[in-house]
């Protein structure tokens, strides 16, 4: 055969050796596919929680599970989110500016209040909260104890003005007395100087 023929074999050879592992290839890429989205593929129910939250629980093919607590309206506190895989079990919280901590497994981070897991990723509470609420506590303090002094300046009121008024009276008589006692002087003296 002449070589122009056996290079049209070959090329024709080689083109046909090239579309089928094209092929295959995209056989075992659409297989692959096919196993990571039935390894991702969820089971998700979401639930109620405290403090105005609810909790979304996703588990993955692999066990994977990831619970995700978002709260509606908490100052310190956006989510957590705890993620259980081989039995290990770790917790994130994400503060309302997008701050990311890890927080241990205690308080649990699905049941606690909001202000306690903020506590235990070490976010101070607001302080012009914390100073309205002092001031707000300063106030009834102040109040209890006006009223208890109030209480016990009337207390002492009445009981000297009962002093007072028995000293009146004590000296009232008193003078009275002497009064009666030195018109009796003086008349006597009178009737001694009219009748010598």
């Amino acid at each position: 055969m002449s070589k122009k023929i056996w290079i049209g074999i070959v090329i024709t050879a080689l083109g046909l050796a090239a579309a089928g592992c094209n092929s295959s290839n995209e056989s075992n890429a659409n297989t692959n596919a096919n196993s990571n989205a039935s390894d991702t593929a969820t089971n998700t129910t979401t639930t109620q929680g405290l403090d105005n939250s609810e909790i979304t629980t996703t588990t993955d093919n692999n066990g994977v599970k990831t619970e995700t607590r978002t709260f509606k309206n908490n100052p310190r506190v956006s989510k957590v989110v705890v993620t259980t895989r081989n039995e290990t079990r770790t917790a994130k919280v994400y503060s309302p500016s997008g701050e990311e901590k890890e927080v241990g497994t205690e308080p649990d981070a699905l049941h606690a209040s909001g202000d306690a897991i903020a506590d235990s990723a070490g976010w101070v509470k607001d302080k012009s909260i914390t100073a309205a609420d002092k001031t707000k506590e300063g106030a009834v303090t102040v109040r209890d104890k006006t009223v208890d002094t109030s209480k016990k300046v009337a207390d002492k009121t009445v009981d000297t003005s009962k002093k007072v008024a028995d000293k009146t009276v004590d000296t009232s008589k008193k003078v009275a007395n002497k009064t009666v006692e030195g018109v009796k002087k003086t008349g006597n003296a009178i009737k001694k100087v009219i009748n010598p």
